[in-house]
């Protein structure tokens, strides 16, 4: 599956799970696995959301009953965009933002809100999430993105992982955010994710250092030589938490490309402007047909040195009689200047262990290599055509904007000689039959 992500009002980290969410089949699944996460006072409430006459889905995540905000910026819209960086229950990603744009740099481990939510230093908030019930590939994909924001947070502040203060972002409505993302983009088994440029928003934010230039500087911090823009909303509509899941999983930011996609999740912010508040995620199978497909195969060799011929043809037919998919040989020098032959099979997993315990069993070798190879494949279909020396199967292969067609050599060769014919006779004959049929 892949997926495109328009940040058209900017990206935080609770419209992006708000938007994948809204992609899933079973919800009921990531619910249940984001309630069991065990987090402390942590609650998470799905309610639908309505802008500018467009239904999507709010996520908003509250810690001992409280959702995190921040100061507004005196001026109309502002801030209110709330820096929530994470929550952007509404591009608000109040909390978020102050976090980021303050970063007090005393380093408290207790250090609490204005709220009175507790914070986390950065090596807190990675026992924290490498502790919880999730795939490895969900740990290791929301640790990156901490990451990203820790090195960021460091970098603007002039300091190092170690001295870093997260505030909000550390916070456990930020951990929810990150970690459903990551788990979201898990279950959906999304394979490429590709985003838009990113509406950052304008004016300023205000922080416990004051007032400070949208994107905040974490942010664009995070955001360097990725495309961005600003507009006429004022505010921060790009936190550091949408920032860094963006980084982490898109691999190109830009227009959309020519896709055909099969869902669309609506990923809503809390506050209103002159455009919908949302983020929009478009779901799309991947652009191979029904005739492409790709696979991993496994080859197995030995060079040989002191096998006769007939022998190496008989440890060649018994590899092709128990599940090898190909078998081949070729003619190499080895030390000594010794002439030798190296004998390869091709299989899939299910017959790697088979093939090799038979080549060791039917060859001189000592010791077999295997290497692992991705692959590309055409997909096949047999049918029969007939032809004035009777019905000859054809072996039709498809994909990636290819076509083949092939007589089977048996039944060419039988014809042929049933009829006293040349096989080219026969073989042109039968591909005559395929075109006709085909055209």
């Amino acid at each position: 599956m892949k997926l495109y992500l328009e940040c058209s009002m900017g990206a935080a980290g609770d419209m992006l799970m708000a938007a994948l969410y809204e992609l899933l089949s079973d919800k009921k699944e990531f619910r249940d696995k984001m309630d069991s996460l065990g987090l402390p006072g942590v609650t998470i409430e799905y309610e639908m959301s309505e802008k500018l006459g467009i239904v999507g889905t709010h996520i908003s995540v509250k810690v001992r009953g409280m959702a995190e905000t921040s100061e507004d910026a005196p001026h109309s819209h502002n801030h209110d965009h709330d820096h929530d960086h994470d929550h952007d229950h509404d591009h608000d990603h109040d909390h978020d933002h102050d976090h980021d744009h303050d970063h007090v740099h005393d380093h408290d481990h207790d250090h609490i809100s204005p709220s009175g939510v507790r914070r986390f230093e950065f090596e807190e908030i990675l026992e924290i999430i490498s502790g919880l019930d999730v795939p490895n590939e969900v740990v290791d994909d929301a640790l990156a993105v901490f990451n990203i924001i820790a090195q960021a947070e460091a970098k603007v502040h002039g300091g190092t992982l170690a001295s870093v203060h997260l505030h909000e972002i550390g916070s456990l409505d930020a951990i929810v955010d990150i970690v459903g993302v990551c788990l979201l983009v898990n279950m959906l088994g999304i394979s490429e994710i590709t985003a838009s440029a990113v509406h950052v928003g304008a004016g300023l934010v205000r922080c416990e250092h004051g007032l400070l230039p949208v994107p905040a500087p974490a942010t664009a911090e995070i955001l360097r030589g990725v495309p961005i823009y600003g507009g006429q909303i004022w505010g921060e509509l790009c936190t550091p938490t949408g920032a860094a899941l963006l980084r982490h999983f898109a691999t190109r930011f830009g227009r959309m490309e020519a896709i055909s996609y099969t869902k669309i999740g609506y990923g809503m912010g809390t506050k209103d402007f002159d455009a919908a508040n949302c983020v929009r995620a478009f779901l799309s199978e991947s652009a191979a047909s029904e005739w492409e497909s790709s696979d991993t195969v496994y080859e197995i060799s030995c060079n040989l040195d002191d096998m006769t011929p007939e022998a190496i043809g008989s440890a060649f037919d018994v590899l092709l009689e128990n599940g090898a998919l190909d078998v081949y040989a070729m003619p190499i020098t080895m030390k000594k200047n010794r002439p030798a032959t190296m004998l390869s099979c091709l299989c899939s997993k299910e017959y790697l262990d088979a093939l090799s315990s038979l080549m060791l069993k039917h060859t001189t070798t000592l010791g077999v290599r295997i290497t692992e190879f991705s692959r590309k494949i055409l997909s096949r279909i047999i049918k029969t055509v007939t032809t004035e020396y009777g019905d000859i199967r054809i072996k039709l292969a498809e994909g990636y904007g290819i076509k083949k067609h092939k007589p089977e050599y048996d039944d060419v060769q039988s014809a042929a000689k049933l009829h006293g014919v040349p096989f080219t006779a026969v073989y042109n004959a039968a591909m005559g039959a395929v075109f006709r049929e085909t055209s």
